[in-house]
């Protein structure tokens, strides 16, 4: 329900926010759904941060897979539109899953299943969480700093018509 609901926000948000704050909410959303984790458990105090982390997580998911994708739409031309959506997709969900799916695995076995107590294998679990929560906010703050959402033409023919009248295309690049 969370994630169909956010589906509704992004056209608003992304009118009042662009495209890198709406990426910068979806990654501050990881923080507070791992953040959620963290400090949630199955005893009655804890449960509400788990609904919590389930609701965040429509804006984590959604807000980054959806804006991402319209980032990489108006970034590229025609001819190269499907390739690039394919390449974000891969590397988001493909071999950026992958790769923090091994490490995530690795910090699990170590914090959690190489305890021997119940009550230590918990203490692990909110380690990790909070591992996780920490790493996202990195990610997030290298983001305001690293994108720059440079203005780019809106549809082909603006595209055409720079290309025309550009003397040097790409720094001087052959084209």
């Amino acid at each position: 329900c969370a994630e169909a609901l956010c589906i509704l926000l992004i056209p608003f948000c992304l009118k009042r926010y662009g495209i890198k704050g709406v990426m910068l909410i979806a990654m501050f959303a990881w923080v507070l759904r791992f953040g959620f984790f963290g400090i949630g458990n199955t005893a009655p105090a804890g449960v509400p941060f788990l609904i919590l982390s389930c609701i965040v997580y429509g804006v984590a998911f959604d807000f980054f897979n959806v804006s991402g994708g319209l980032y990489v739409d108006q970034q590229t031309g025609k001819e190269l539109r499907s390739s690039a959506q394919g390449l974000f997709m891969i590397m988001t969900n493909g071999i950026g899953a992958t790769v923090g799916t091994l490490v995530a695995q690795a910090i699990v076995n170590h914090f959690v299943f190489s305890q021997t107590t119940p009550e230590a294998q918990h203490e692990g679990w909110t380690t990790s969480w909070f591992i996780f929560a920490a790493y996202s906010l990195v990610v997030a703050v290298l983001f305001i700093f690293i994108f720059k959402n440079t203005p780019t033409p809106t549809n082909d023919e603006e595209r055409r018509l720079i290309k025309e009248t550009d003397p040097a295309p790409a720094d001087g690049m052959v084209d």
